[in-house]
């Protein structure tokens, strides 16, 4: 397909996935001098048009990168927004005369939006706060050699090669493997199957009334804290985290920037704030969750 007759529907990851993905695949791939000859009109003539050749180009490679974190459970066509966010981000700074393609230097960008998008939206608990968190949040899974949780050796190991101290491993396993099984099993399971679900065999040997009213009350106020702090967004904002957060199916960035005549950028940057708000009116409830 020329890049002349490609609209913006045609590449908007938010629409038809499938058919994005085709768009992105049947783009030519630059040879090392159509390169060149693109990142020199774009660095030194500021050539707007090269630089759209430059991020026409390499927009299958995002998709490639985004299907690789698809296991966070994210939607992918998010994660390509953000990775194009990163690509162009790439292409304004790249360099020709650096000597290097411009793949190899875009990989870092891409992989920074697509990272700060998955740490501010995989959990509403932080998971990784740190610099080494965040190493380790990326890197365990591909570095545990087997199933299971990992030998002293094998923790030891996984500490040394990412720069870290083996608590930080242990800990970090911990909270990933805190998700593999539900507590109270999984909606479509056959009852009439034996299976080990925590909430059928686990008590609390320390229970007492007291504990039980305290956090009966906790979760009570709690429940008030949210609906109060989303009662204090504008409507649009509201609805945005309604749509985005807590409805069954939710929406994605460009539908919603359709609706509101925005740009899905813009849409980005309001449920950022909306959630920003919520974290700051919930501080005291996530705080708890952290120390739990």
């Amino acid at each position: 397909m020329s890049t002349a007759l490609i609209t913006y529907n045609d590449l908007s990851p938010g629409g038809d996935l499938n058919a994005y993905v085709s768009v992105v695949n049947s783009l030519p791939i630059l040879s090392l001098e159509e390169e060149k000859a693109l990142s020199h009109r774009f660095y030194y003539e500021n050539d707007l048009d090269a630089a759209r050749g430059l991020v026409l180009a390499h927009l299958r490679f995002v998709v490639h990168l985004a299907r690789s974190y698809s296991g966070y459970g994210l939607p992918l066509g998010d994660l390509i927004q953000e990775g194009n966010v990163g690509l162009m981000k790439a292409v304004k700074r790249f360099n020709p005369e650096k000597g290097v393609r411009l793949v190899s230097f875009a990989v870092h960008w891409i992989k920074a939006e697509m990272h700060e998008f998955i740490l501010r939206n995989w959990r509403i608990v932080k998971t990784a706060t740190t610099k080494a968190q965040r190493k380790l949040f990326f890197n365990l899974r591909s570095a545990k050699s087997r199933l299971g949780w990992l030998t002293k050796d094998e923790t030891e190991s996984v500490a040394r090669d990412l720069g870290v101290n083996p608590e930080e491993v242990t800990r970090m396993e911990s909270r990933l493997s805190a998700s593999d099984v539900a507590f109270d099993g999984f909606a479509d399971a056959d009852s009439d199957e034996s299976s080990f679900h925590p909430a059928d065999y686990l008590f609390d040997a320390n229970d007492n009334p007291e504990a039980e009213v305290i956090e009966t009350d906790f979760e009570s106020a709690w429940n008030d804290d949210l609906a109060t702090a989303m009662g204090d967004l504008d409507e649009r904002s509201r609805d945005i985290l309604r749509r985005r957060w807590l409805s069954d199916k939710k929406a994605t960035l460009h539908e919603l920037a359709a609706e509101y005549g925005v740009s899905a950028e813009r849409i980005r940057q309001l449920e950022a704030n909306a959630m920003k708000k919520l974290r700051a009116a919930m501080a005291d409830y996530e705080e708890f969750l952290v120390a739990a």
